[in-house]
């Protein structure tokens, strides 16, 4: 997974989820890396990506190869936590649970506008797009019908994650 970003190998940082500027280190802790694509994943595209092969699974490790800074909020990751839960049930495995660790250690972390009025037709999935607008994010990846619906909303992309993967190979 992505290193993480100490202040002694990257300059200022505040901390490891609030970096002043949009680099992080490479693996050997020498010099930043800019990173230009910020990108929200629906739970949909985590949990896939967790548990089978495929295109979702494609996006965690171009994230893990520091590909796309990976954008994240409270809700979110309450939400990729729940639904991992319920996925795993009483039946504990570490690895699903670390992986969201590591997502909650190396990704940017913001607090979500809010919006006034319900955008996608499931209300639920407006927690994706106000992280993206509050991180002026380039792209939500969702296979959610709900998200795709509402495309180029306040700019954002919102993508199939084939086509995300399409779009990281440019």
């Amino acid at each position: 997974m992505p290193k993480a970003v100490e202040p002694s190998s990257c300059g200022s940082q505040k901390t490891r989820n609030q970096e002043s500027r949009r680099e992080i280190c490479n693996r050997q802790g020498q010099a930043p890396r800019e990173v230009t694509i910020k990108a929200i994943l629906d739970t949909n595209v985590v949990i896939s990506g967790i548990f089978w092969k495929g295109p979702p699974f494609r996006i965690l490790e171009a994230w893990q190869e520091q590909r796309f800074r990976l954008v994240i909020s409270v809700p979110i990751l309450e939400e990729y936590r729940r639904v991992l839960a319920e996925m795993v049930g009483e039946h504990f495995s570490p690895v699903p649970h670390s992986i969201l660790g590591l997502i909650e250690l190396h990704s940017e972390m913001v607090e979500p506008v809010s919006f006034a009025k319900a955008v996608c037709s499931d209300p639920d999935d407006d927690k994706f797009l106000e992280a993206a607008v509050a991180a002026n994010a380039d792209y939500v990846v969702s296979g959610d019908a709900a998200l795709l619906r509402v495309r180029g909303h306040r700019g954002i992309g919102i993508v199939k994650p084939a086509e995300f993967l399409k779009l990281l190979s440019r």
